[in-house]
């Protein structure tokens, strides 16, 4: 024993790649920093070859995906999704979560997040809203960019 401190591991991060826009960007952001970045599907998807690049299949389920990466991430991980409940799963786990459009999610917004999620679904099923949300637009994209650019450095100078 040296009395130095272990090297803390490198972030990984891990994408609810079933409706994702933003697979490029994540491959851009994990290779230029050598990150291991996992896709989880239910189903196999295209994706860069580069070895870091992990393609994980999940059985068919509603929630498998977010299973699988709420069991699977730790505190000094980046979760990009979505889907406010998995956000919200793995900030209690302490990691970093990211929506496609660029915006973090935090756990002073989540609350707010999840309560807008449950309105609206109220709303599309009484038929006073129609549709989903909007397209990602290139400028969501060039946000996402910069976001997930900012939460691995940041994550990387705790190391």
């Amino acid at each position: 024993m040296t009395g130095f401190p272990s090297p803390r591991p490198a972030p990984q991060i891990y994408v609810d790649a079933d409706a994702c826009t933003v697979k490029d960007e994540v491959v851009r952001v994990g290779e230029r920093h050598g990150l291991v970045m996992h896709f989880v599907a239910n189903q196999w998807m295209r994706l860069d070859d580069s070895p870091l690049v992990k393609r994980v299949i999940v059985p068919e389920g509603p929630d498998a995906a977010d299973d699988w990466i709420a069991d699977a991430i730790t505190d000094r991980d980046i979760c990009v999704t979505n889907d406010i409940p998995l956000a919200s799963r793995c900030l209690e786990k302490g990691a970093k979560a990211l929506g496609q459009a660029g915006k973090p999610f935090d756990t002073a917004s989540i609350g707010m997040a999840l309560a807008m999620r449950d309105l609206n679904r109220h709303l599309r099923e009484t038929g006073e809203i129609r549709g989903g949300g909007r397209p990602v637009s290139r400028k969501d994209r060039s946000a996402f960019l910069s976001a997930l650019e900012n939460m691995v450095q940041a994550l990387l100078r705790q190391a």
